[in-house]
């Protein structure tokens, strides 16, 4: 299972993917356009390339949660991504992902050029992290060595006897 977050931009568009677990940001890019069809056809490479079961569009609500003209074009491009597709298409609150990313590349020393080169991908990375930490279970998994009892997203009892058979 992989999932990529997608932080949709006018001219950058940051893209983050997990490992093959689900549970950790393991890629991280940035697709430079203006125009959607490149943008599509980019991520498409990604998703070919990865092999993304899921995949996580930003959804950015204004400050007082209602939706603005950023947020119908997220919706509007959601609707792509599923035709293009044909995944699951998760929107997914981003309020201030964008505003995190540029304090965290900040606070390691990059100035504001070099900023403008990754921050939409660290804001994808963020928007991942949200979602990893979507499922109540995935911090007992965290505790645990990687054996874990449950699954890290939906919470469902593991019998590593029975799963693992085929692995040991």
């Amino acid at each position: 299972m992989r999932i990529m977050a997608i932080d949709y931009g006018d001219a950058h568009t940051g893209i983050a993917i997990s490992d093959q677990t689900g549970l950790l940001a393991g890629y991280t890019t940035t697709i430079h356009s203006r125009k959607q069809e490149v943008v599509t056809e980019e991520i498409g490479k990604l998703v070919e390339a990865y092999g993304v079961t899921e995949l996580v569009l930003g959804y950015p609500k204004n400050m007082d949660g209602t939706l603005g003209p950023r947020a119908e074009k997220a919706a509007a491009f959601a609707q792509v991504l599923e035709a293009a597709f044909h995944l699951p298409v998760t929107l997914w609150d981003e309020r201030r992902t964008t505003i995190d990313a540029h304090n965290i590349l900040a606070s390691a020393g990059k100035n504001a050029k070099k900023r403008k080169q990754t921050v939409d991908a660290v804001a994808a990375a963020l928007i991942l992290d949200g979602i990893f930490w979507r499922c109540p279970c995935y911090g007992k998994y965290l505790d645990r060595n990687f054996f874990a009892s449950y699954c890290p997203r939906c919470g469902e009892e593991l019998d590593y006897d029975q799963d693992l058979r085929g692995f040991l």
